[in-house]
């Protein structure tokens, strides 16, 4: 995260203001898709180990977008005063920058590791409790709080060691695992003729006790009943967000006036549908390319041999950033009209050291009513291959 922490303060430092309509810049949607997606991939570690259906897994890493939105709000709201010396004058860049490495340090290194554990407990006990929900024999089952037995089991975690209850019980709605940071404790099916059901009340009270404090109480929520990684009241946001009606995913956001939070949600939210949308667009020209396109040739003036497509090219071509992402992955429809009418520019040595790859070719085609370029590689074996699409050549 550190060269896109640097991008997002080189943004920053280039803003007369900040406000919470300002997450939904490009820049600022690229630094929360990083922080996103570093809490996906401790998503798709744990379904690896259990898998789950794509909807849960989506609702999931929805709820690592929101969570990254609110913690990118709080790093440029931190940030943002450093931009000016005593005397109102606006810093130096470089000086700017090095102000606020300890807002990087906390945030993207000593925050990150301990969200990156929760994300992955999160997500492996949802992946528990969908299964233990979905089966259809589970009223024959408990479930058991288990911590791991050794030294570093906090002792408000000790005392929630094999609290047996059914699936059911309230006790599962907030004290089901992971019930802190770093918190290693998990939950296990049982047959219910082999232990003693616990008391529910005294399960409760020793619950609460496990979770008391500003920062513990957050905790209480169940990651499978929500589905999210993420309590809707976290470091990030304010406890009555845990109770605003509107935070399943509506849009009726901004509760509070003049609350910077609430507005914050509202444009997070927003960008969060307008992501989900560009998923699925995404997946149906995928689904489009391999039917229609995938093994077919175009020639392309300046390049001697037929261009193949294949689906490494879509894919690639369907993640590339991009300023009009949308109209660049409809393009992919129309590809061998534009490549066939595209200019060609020039070609280029392979330099990064792939011993497959002989050189790049470069062809501008229009996609918005402006200049984007698009990438052909020449493989040693003798292959073309199309291979992407780029807003802008480098220099």
């Amino acid at each position: 995260m550190e060269a896109s922490f640097v991008l997002l303060m080189r943004w920053l430092h280039r803003q007369q203001e900040f406000t919470p309509e300002m997450l939904a810049d490009n820049e600022v949607q690229k630094f929360i898709r990083g922080q996103a997606g570093m809490l996906d991939r401790a998503v798709d570690y744990s379904i690896r180990q259990r898998p789950m259906d794509d909807i849960s897994v989506r609702r999931l890493k929805e709820s690592n977008y929101v969570f990254s939105g609110f913690k990118t709000f709080h790093e440029l709201n931190e940030a943002f005063p450093s931009l000016l010396d005593a005397d109102g004058s606006r810093k130096p860049f470089e000086r700017f920058l090095n102000d606020v490495q300890k807002v990087n340090e906390t945030y993207n290194r000593w925050y990150l590791k301990a969200e990156y554990n929760f994300a992955m407990a999160s997500a492996a006990m949802a992946a528990k409790w969908k299964q233990w929900w979905d089966d259809e024999d589970r009223d024959r089952y408990l479930l058991q709080y288990r911590t791991v037995g050794d030294k570093r089991v906090r002792e408000a975690h000790r005392a929630l060691h094999n609290v047996t209850l059914p699936i059911t019980s309230k006790f599962w709605n907030e004290y089901f695992p992971p019930n802190g940071w770093n918190c290693r404790c998990t939950a296990v099916h049982v047959r219910r003729d082999k232990y003693p059901e616990s008391d529910e009340q005294r399960a409760m009270l020793a619950g609460s006790q496990a979770t008391a404090g500003r920062h513990q109480e957050m905790m209480r929520f169940n990651p499978g009943k929500q589905m999210a990684c993420f309590p809707f009241y976290n470091p990030y946001t304010i406890s009555r967000c845990k109770d605003c009606p509107d935070r399943p995913g509506t849009l009726k956001l901004a509760r509070v006036p003049d609350n910077e939070l609430c507005a914050a949600c509202k444009v997070i939210r927003e960008m969060m549908k307008a992501k989900e949308t560009l998923q699925e667009q995404r997946k149906a020209v995928r689904e489009w390319a391999k039917k229609n396109l995938v093994g077919k040739t175009v020639t392309v003036h300046g390049i001697k041999r037929p261009v193949e497509f294949t689906m490494n090219g879509i894919k690639e071509t369907l993640n590339q950033p991009h300023g009009y992402v949308r109209m660049k992955n409809e393009a992919l429809q129309d590809i061998v009209s534009l490549l066939k009418d595209g200019v060609y520019i020039k070609e280029c040595p392979e330099e990064k050291g792939n011993p497959m790859i002989r050189k790049y070719h470069y062809v501008k085609i229009e996609i918005a009513n402006g200049p984007s370029y698009a990438i052909i590689r020449e493989l040693t074996d003798g292959r073309v291959q199309f291979y992407s699409i780029v807003e802008k050549l480098r220099e």
